[in-house]
């Protein structure tokens, strides 16, 4: 492994101190579980690493005048174990168990897995699910960016050196909302996902769709609701017919954006798939083995 420097912040602002420091070449380090599996395998592009997993103002998760705010060093076992999280945020809870084993459960964050740019993250479809904001400091101050305008590509990003997420934000969903989150790996364990989806819908008192967001991951080469999806469920009652039709429409707008190429005929058979059975879970209805959606 090449060789590198390391420090460790114990507050936002001295992380920020230490990332802009003009005598090295910084990158904040979290859980590292992505990170030190790279620097095996390609030359890092910095010097020193600043160790940000123990500031306390980016360990929390509460609720705050309408809305949730998780610190971005806050691990995916917090996330899973946190009882505001399950009720307003399951999408997100439901990433963050299967993202991984229990070591990576214990030592991955919410910040690392957006920051890294990855387009299988499990962590970013439940945020752009949930209208997510990221909160980005550095020596100039602090910005707030939706986390799908912060995501460019894979592992593109619009950080840039010596920026520092330190938080997420996002609205409480209104009530009586359900979301769901499910993804497609190549076994059924600690798998990376080949396709996952972020889902989120309420019926409104007459039983019509009122709320919805889809939010497919790999699926894109830039994530992004498919509000093409959205437009054709707002106003229908939900139907297993609809739903099917909405998986279909989603996997053409996969399919338009991204071309056809090998993995094409897979992907799209099995978008179609994951959209429909999320949105029969979001919205109460029988699964096809005649057991019932929790």
């Amino acid at each position: 492994m090449p060789l590198f420097d390391y420090a460790r912040a114990s507050t936002i602002d001295e992380a920020i101190a230490l990332l802009n420091d003009p005598r090295w070449v910084s990158r904040p380090l979290a859980g590292g579980t992505d990170l030190l599996v790279q620097v095996r395998h390609t030359k890092p592009n910095f010097q020193r690493l600043v160790d940000v997993s123990r500031i306390p103002a980016m360990r929390s998760v509460a609720r705050e005048e309408g809305e949730i705010r998780i610190g971005a060093a806050v691990t995916y076992t917090e996330l899973v174990e946190s009882p505001l999280l399950c009720e307003h945020a399951a999408c997100l809870v439901e990433a963050a168990r299967l993202v991984g084993g229990p070591a990576i459960a214990n030592t991955g964050t919410l910040g690392g897995n957006v920051g890294n740019g990855a387009a299988c993250a499990d962590g970013v479809p439940p945020l752009v699910c949930l209208d997510a904001l990221a909160h980005v400091a550095n020596s100039e101050g602090m910005r707030a960016v939706p986390v799908a305008d912060l995501l460019l590509g894979p592992h593109q990003t619009a950080l840039q050196p010596g920026d520092l997420i330190t938080h997420f934000t996002f609205p409480l969903l209104p009530a009586g909302t359900r979301s769901v989150f499910l993804k497609i790996g190549r076994r059924n364990a600690q798998a990376i996902a080949r396709l996952n989806v972020a889902v989120a819908g309420r019926l409104s008192a007459d039983g019509r769709i009122e709320f919805v967001r889809v939010v497919p991951g790999s699926a894109l080469p830039r994530l992004r609701r498919f509000t093409e999806v959205e437009d054709m469920l707002l106003g229908e009652r939900p139907s297993t017919a609809l739903f099917e039709a909405a998986g279909a429409a989603a996997s053409r707008v996969m399919v338009a954006a991204t071309g056809r190429r090998w993995s094409t005929d897979y992907k799209a058979i099995a978008l179609q798939a994951l959209v429909s059975r999320a949105l029969r879970r979001v919205f109460r209805m029988q699964e096809s083995n005649g057991t019932h959606a929790h």
